[in-house]
């Protein structure tokens, strides 16, 4: 069922949010609408892959741990797949002449720009957090660098817990699930030594799995707001350490909005596509395992608990402030490296145009729309 749902979920976290609703709450019943809806809140709360965290909460329900890694592998292993393959191919890719590839590239802009504007109307909506989203935006866009994103989103959480107090979640029930206290503490704590841990460990070995393993973990433990932030906090990593061109690693964030299941199989692409070993296939899983770690863990960690979590109005006025920057991280990362590196000419904007449009009034899947903007981008390079 699991991986009927990563064959066939096209469209993003909301669309996951909704087939996993239409396959487990209507067709299954193995969970009531309010019981999903706090899974939802809570996978939206915590920083992670937030449809894969509720694929992994609801398996967990069903059947434990090993119903939870049985959710993700499901819901992950196709797309996974062909991503490390894309990555495998990425090193043989004329980038530079291939108009299709700048394609992928432009529908980037176009799905960032729509999340930016989608994430702003729901996390920053009224002056106080729409204000500190736009001194995000201009704090990453001044200073960028990844101590910037996680100062930020330090700040902003202390910002959120002092003035944010307000519109607190109503009381929940609590869930029981198979998972003891201590798993679940054993669990939070192996979160954040990993977190910590890997940074050193790959400065003092200097050896690109560990370095590989830091950064992809890294980038799924501090993502909030979905997988479009993966693209900011990852891909100057991979970049600035000369694994990818960004033009690849543009491409591949393109590619995976193609793909059904979750963006974070980008992790995988990155690791394939390296061009320090592993790579290949053997960097594609490590990839991937690195970016679903954090997800995994903190899903493992909460569910003990998750409903005390759920309506504690300290970490919801807390929440509000880190939501509010992560769309201020989100605009500086459209602006760069984006826009400043993809849109060159009056034919990438018509391109950008046609995609906006094809999304929001057409409302063609992503994977369509894709497909369409990497055909346009060839037929420009032709004409050009």
């Amino acid at each position: 069922m699991a991986l009927r749902l990563g064959l066939t979920s096209f469209g993003g976290p909301v669309a996951h949010l909704g087939y996993f609703r239409d396959e487990y709450v209507n067709r299954r019943r193995w969970l009531d609408d309010e019981t999903y809806a706090d899974l939802v809140a809570l996978s939206q709360s915590l920083p992670g892959a937030t449809s894969s965290k509720v694929g992994m909460s609801i398996g967990m329900i069903r059947a434990g741990l090993p119903g939870s890694l049985a959710a993700w592998l499901g819901f992950t292993l196709p797309s996974a797949l062909v991503m490390i393959l894309f990555g495998i191919g990425a090193g043989t890719i004329q980038t530079g002449g291939a108009g299709w590839l700048h394609g992928l590239q432009v529908v980037a802009v176009a799905v960032v720009a729509l999340a930016v504007w989608s994430m702003a109307t729901r996390l920053a909506p009224d002056l106080p957090r729409g204000g500190l989203a736009i001194c995000a935006a201009i704090v990453m866009v001044l200073l960028p660098s990844r101590v910037t994103t996680v100062a930020i989103i330090a700040v902003a959480g202390v910002i959120g817990l002092l003035f944010m107090r307000d519109g607190g979640a109503q009381p929940r029930a609590h869930l029981v699930v198979g998972i003891s206290r201590w798993v679940g503490i054993a669990a939070g704590v192996a979160f954040f030594l990993l977190l910590a841990g890997l940074p050193v460990a790959a400065h003092l070995t200097d050896n690109h799995v560990v370095a590989l393993l830091d950064s992809t973990y890294r980038a799924g433990a501090l993502v909030f707001g979905g997988g479009q932030v993966v693209l900011p906090l990852l891909v100057p990593d991979v970049v600035g350490q000369g694994w990818l061109t960004e033009q690849e690693a543009l491409a591949g964030f393109g590619a995976a909005q193609a793909m059904p299941g979750p963006l974070f199989t980008f992790g995988a692409y990155v690791g394939a596509a390296s061009s320090i070993p592993p790579g290949g296939f053997v960097g594609g899983l490590l990839g991937l395992v690195g970016i679903f770690a954090p997800s995994f863990l903190l899903v493992v960690a909460t569910m003990p608990s998750f409903g005390v979590l759920r309506t504690h109005p300290r970490v919801q006025a807390a929440l509000r402030g880190i939501n509010a920057a992560v769309v201020g991280i989100l605009l500086a990362a459209l602006y760069d490296p984006l826009w400043i590196n993809t849109i060159h000419s009056p034919a990438d904007f018509s391109l950008l145009l046609v995609s906006l449009g094809l999304l929001v009034f057409a409302k063609l899947p992503p994977w369509l729309v894709v497909v369409v903007t990497a055909a346009g981008g060839a037929l420009i390079a032709a004409l050009t």
